[in-house]
């Protein structure tokens, strides 16, 4: 009866003990029901989290690396050009900011209006200056790292930019002095409304941002 007691004691002290047995029959439920969870899910936002985890090098994606690009030479400009004349330093051959000297050729044959600007285009390039060229920095870390975060503020900046290059155009073509080679004005001007708005689809449907909410 005593051995009987004993036997029975053993058997129950024996569950939860910590003994390797008992790990080994855990770990190996958890398991399975990882696996069964896992196989449930799928495969592509599997694909999607391992691509944010380890995202594709910059150079291996064209479209990316041309934004960057891009983007990169609108954070100079708008530092360097629109900031200055917007905060009221004179499109001049004399200009106290060197930069806006070398604007002056191109405001006299494309855009006189930067030689006396409007409100609207002051507006512009102040908006330029403190909110798109600073935004841009963050877009530029995020296009590099497909950083989740890039997606509403790549659509904010979109909407925003697009907006921006919409009165601007207005201005210029419906003001007192339309550039006089339209083609060639818009060579150099219509990629800062295009631009954005490839940025906006690109995170709008890039599935290498993860999932939208």
């Amino acid at each position: 009866m005593r051995e009987r007691r004993r036997r029975v004691g053993r058997t129950k002290g024996t569950k939860g003990s910590g003994e390797p047995g008992d790990a080994s029959s855990f770990l190996s439920r958890a398991v399975v029901a990882f696996e069964v969870v896992y196989s449930a899910g799928a495969p592509d936002e599997g694909a999607v989290r391992r691509n944010v985890l380890t995202p594709t090098p910059i150079h291996r994606r064209p479209l990316d690396l041309a934004l960057v690009l891009f983007f990169s030479i609108s954070v100079l400009y708008g530092f360097l050009f629109s900031l200055p004349e917007g905060l009221g330093f004179p499109v001049s051959p004399d200009s106290p900011w060197p930069p806006l000297r070398a604007l002056h050729e191109w405001a006299i044959a494309e855009e006189p209006a930067h030689l006396d600007p409007p409100p609207n285009l002051i507006a512009a390039t102040l908006f330029d200056g403190f909110f798109q060229a600073p935004a841009l920095l963050f877009v530029l870390i995020g296009l590099v790292g497909l950083r989740s975060w890039l997606r509403p503020l790549g659509l904010v900046y979109a909407g925003a930019a697009v907006t921006n290059m919409f009165f601007y155009f207005t201005q210029t073509f419906l003001g007192p002095h339309p550039p006089p080679n339209t083609l060639y004005y818009l060579a150099f001007n219509l990629p800062w409304m295009i631009a954005p708005a490839i940025l906006g689809i690109r995170v709008l449907l890039g599935r290498d941002l993860g999932p939208s909410a």
